[in-house]
């Protein structure tokens, strides 16, 4: 992405060149710092392998989130 497309703090983004899914949660020198949708670690992505997601596209990784944590939660116990 160029500089003045880069995602915006709050905004659910697929990192491309990890495979993941995260929340924008800020900028660190070059790179943006994602966070998984569910919580945990951060992480640095670089801006120019980062896209956006639309809003169906954001919704459908929140809920495979929720259905994961359902499924462990219910395995483990």
């Amino acid at each position: 992405m160029t500089p003045e497309k880069h995602p915006g703090i709050g905004e659910t983004v697929r990192d491309a060149e990890h495979k993941r899914v995260g929340v924008v949660m800020g900028r660190v020198g070059p790179y943006v710092q994602l966070r998984p949708l569910g919580g945990g670690r951060e992480w640095d992505a670089d801006p120019e392998r980062v896209v956006p997601l639309t809003p169906p596209e954001a919704l459908s990784a929140r809920v495979a989130e929720v259905n994961a944590r359902s499924r462990e939660s219910a395995a483990a116990g």
